[in-house]
């Protein structure tokens, strides 16, 4: 099923080399990858999402640990009242833990939103959200709404964690003559890369020492949201939690190949037109772009640093050392005897998954470094946002 699906979309992205004179710009096809109607990645299929072992394709912080969506409500929850906002928008939802656990610690905050308005394009992840909800927060899920384009001006606190990373991006191949455009063609059955001429540059002059047979990308799809964003945010602040980083450390020369993946079963692909619908395919974010488009859209940059900082300065720590006072979830009489055979069976391990996965959260060479968090915003008080006041590192954009 998922290789004819597969198919089907290669048959679509032939169509479309065929309509362009045989070349794709890769920007192109990573959007026909990903999000082809019913045959892309996002889609297509629902199930990407989720933790090592399953059929999952890779891991996102919501599902490590329900401590991550409750420490980004702090900061959300505090934004909302000291700042009157009533709305929380959040952008390619997944499997709908990271609204599910928000939702429910802001409730328990007693300032739930009147409104939790997802943007999804996928018709089965909407589902599947839907089917989160209910179960996690049936109470709330009259709140819950799935918006499919922004208002032309809203006000509200806007969270994208590992949205901007799924964007299509543009791929420069640098030749001894300059830089090329590359793309995507055929050589008979198989889809190669293929360069072109190009106008394009990468945006950082450090960039233009990388070596002969670098390869990089450019992010005009990411920078385009941002700037449609700046122009719908009336008042609010948008948290993004991605991997990526600023422009000098992205076109450094130890990255000279890129940072374009693609992944499959938690695998990293070494070819990344392979199996196209099935695959993941991802790029790092140049925050800087980031920042910059955001400021020239009118929008003020009020904060920027490692995930680890971001959840340590929201309470992550005190969170942890309540939840492993709590212990796990009692366990019934009749299973004790097997939870004393079986100390793996669930709440045997608390201490050790909880450990692990806010190890894998904070960890420097974990998730910790490598994600960082923006704060973009309007009308609103930088020293509201307490997930900066330590580490803030914006003066490295």
């Amino acid at each position: 099923m998922a290789l004819e699906r597969s198919a089907q979309l290669l048959g679509r992205i032939r169509a479309a080399l065929h309509a362009g004179g045989g070349w794709l710009p890769f920007d192109a096809y990573m959007q026909q990858a990903l999000y082809a109607p019913g045959l892309g990645y996002y889609t297509g299929q629902a199930g990407q999402f989720g933790d090592f072992g399953s059929d999952s394709d890779f891991v996102t912080a919501p599902e490590l640990s329900p401590l991550f969506g409750q420490t980004l409500a702090s900061e959300v929850a505090q934004v909302m009242q000291r700042h009157a906002l009533h709305t929380v928008v959040e952008f390619g939802a997944g499997s709908g833990r990271l609204a599910a656990q928000v939702l429910a610690e802001l409730d328990r905050l007693g300032c739930a939103p009147r409104q939790y308005a997802i943007v999804e394009v996928s018709g089965a992840l909407k589902h599947r959200q839907m089917e989160t909800l209910r179960r996690a927060v049936p109470h709330l899920l009259d709140r819950v709404q799935w918006w499919t384009a922004l208002p032309e001006s809203f006000e509200a606190v806007v969270i994208g964690n590992e949205v901007l990373d799924a964007m299509p991006v543009k791929l420069l191949h640098r030749h001894a003559n300059g830089w090329m455009e590359r793309g995507v063609t055929q050589e008979g059955d198989d889809l190669v890369f293929a360069d072109r001429a190009t106008d394009l540059l990468p945006p950082e002059p450090q960039a233009q020492a990388l070596p002969i047979g670098s390869v990089t990308e450019i992010h005009p799809q990411a920078l385009g949201f941002v700037r449609t964003l700046a122009d719908r945010l009336a008042r609010g602040v948008a948290l993004f939690i991605d991997y990526g980083f600023p422009q000098h450390e992205y076109y450094h020369p130890q990255r000279h190949m890129g940072t374009l993946q693609a992944h499959y079963r938690h695998r990293v692909l070494d070819d990344v037109l392979l199996w196209p619908g099935l695959t993941d395919l991802t790029s790092h974010v140049d925050f800087t772009a980031v920042a910059l488009a955001a400021q020239d859209a009118g929008l003020d940059v009020l904060g920027y640093t490692s995930q680890a900082n971001f959840l340590m300065n929201c309470g992550l720590l005190d969170r942890v050392a309540e939840a492993l006072a709590a212990g796990p979830e009692p366990v019934a009489p009749s299973s004790a005897a097997a939870l004393c055979a079986n100390p793996a069976a669930p709440g045997g391990s608390h201490y050790l998954r909880q450990t692990a996965a806010v190890n894998k959260l904070l960890g420097e060479s974990e998730m910790g470094e490598l994600f960082k968090v923006i704060a973009l915003g309007r009308g609103v008080d930088a020293h509201a946002l307490r997930g900066f006041a330590r580490g803030d590192r914006t003066h490295t954009l």
